[in-house]
Parts: structure tokens; C-alpha cells; sequence
């Protein structure tokens, strides 16, 4: 499938991958763990994925496998692992869980939704959730979107951003296999229970590193912060 892709466009990727690079380390001053808090916010750091999971065989620890969902709650940050059918079952088509990690090294994170079919809340309770990326800084967003840019957001899954346009929240190199988040991306959620809150996915890295050039730095490991309004108004001021 590689050897099929035009020369042209790749050097465009590595071009843009060099860019990214220069935006990682630029912006790492904004992202370390003490100038995420800002009083208001819940700040994760080091949320350990399914790290028994590789893409590739011959990695010491680890087996070749799919990597296992597992369901994060706002509330009181709860990780619901899903390693058995059981665990689904009992799960995913609930409004126990806000997020939810999947994919390769969990990098792919679903609002829980009841609508799309290939979310892990699907046929469930979430009916009315929804997300809107809004492309500025955390700190920068103090109102949620009106719901008519939640009814007609399009967004069904935050990962990989293949291109700019993209409502994802890292670029990740094929030549290195290392993902770095995008700055400035901030998304919207109207949540199961109605309210409204923001997060920005920062790292899937331990340590928070502001730019990662050794492919067997330890992943995933998640640093992300999120704001709830818990008097169920669009006021999402952390400043």
C-alpha cells in the first residue's frame, strides 16, 4: 500500500512532519504539567493505555495484538478497561463513560454516542452527544458552541489528522511511526448528561516530552486535560 503512493506526496509529508516537529517544541513551554493547571481544569498525566499492546512482533514485553478500549468518566476519572466481551457487555451502552480510547495505542478517542455505528456506545443511552473542534488554545475557549454547532457537527472520532482539515488531534510520521499532538486544537463536548465541557489532548508519551524522537519512548501513556460546567451552562471559562 506504501509503494503505491506518489513520490510527490511524500515529500510533502516529510516536509509537514518537519513542520510538526517545529510546532512541538515550540509550544512545549504551554503544555508541561505545572502550566496546564490553571485551577479550574482536571489535569491526567501519565494514563497508562494498554502497554502490554504492539503493532509489531519482537518488542520486549509486549505481544502483537489489538490494543484493548478502554472508557474514561469526567465525574471522578474513572478508567473502565474493556478486555473481555463480558466488560462490553456491561459497559459500553451506558452513560457510565464520557470517552473513550481505542485503536492503535489508543490514540483514537470517541465521545460516547449512541448514533454512529462504529462508536463503542452505540444502540445505547448517549443519544444526544456530540463534539465541535474549535481551533484555538484551552485557555482561549470560555463558550461552548450554540447546539446547533453541535447538531451539525460532522466529527465521529478524534485521531490521527491526516491532513490540516482534519478534526484530529495528533500527526503521526510513517517514516518515524512517532505521533505528535497538534497545538491549538481545543474540542467542544455536549456530554450524556446534557452539560458541556472542553479538552485538549496533549500527550500520548510518558513524561509529557514537548517532542519525541525514539520510537520506543514508552506509550501510551495520556496526559489530557478537560473542564465539566456543572450548572449546565455553555460558561467554560478556566481562566
Amino acid at each position: 500500500m506504501i509503494t503505491n503512493r506518489p513520490i510527490t506526496k511524500w515529500y510533502i509529508l516529510l516536509l509537514l512532519t518537519a513542520a510538526i516537529n517545529f510546532m512541538g517544541c515550540s509550544s512545549s513551554e504551554e503544555n508541561t504539567a505545572a502550566t496546564l493547571e490553571d485551577g479550574k481544569s482536571t489535569v491526567v498525566t501519565d494514563l497508562a493505555g494498554d502497554t502490554g499492546a504492539s503493532m509489531g512482533d519482537g518488542t520486549n514485553g509486549k505481544e502483537q495484538r489489538s490494543f484493548h478500549t478502554f472508557l474514561f468518566r469526567f465525574s471522578d476519572q474513572k478508567q473502565i478497561w474493556l478486555h473481555t466481551k463480558a466488560d462490553s457487555l456491561q459497559y459500553m451502552k451506558t452513560t457510565d463513560w464520557d470517552i473513550a480510547f481505542t485503536g492503535p495505542y489508543n490514540s483514537e478517542v470517541f465521545i460516547n454516542n449512541a448514533n454512529y455505528q462504529y462508536n463503542p456506545g452505540f444502540g445505547g443511552p448517549a443519544e444526544n452527544t456530540a463534539v465541535v473542534l474549535l481551533n484555538d488554545s484551552y485557555k482561549n475557549i470560555t463558550q461552548a458552541p450554540a447546539d446547533t454547532d453541535f447538531d451539525n457537527s460532522g466529527i465521529t472520532k478524534i485521531g490521527w489528522a491526516s491532513s490540516e482539515s482534519s478534526a484530529g488531534w495528533f500527526y503521526y510520521s510513517l517514516s518515524s511511526h512517532i505521533m505528535q499532538a497538534i497545538p491549538d486544537r481545543t474540542y467542544a463536548i455536549r456530554l450524556p448528561n446534557g452539560k458541556y465541557a472542553k479538552l485538549q489532548l496533549v500527550n500520548a508519551y510518558k513524561g509529557n516530552p514537548p517532542a519525541v524522537t525514539d520510537l520506543n519512548w514508552p506509550a501510551p501513556y495520556f496526559t489530557f486535560r478537560y473542564y465539566v460546567q456543572t450548572d449546565g451552562s455553555k460558561n467554560l471559562n478556566t481562566k
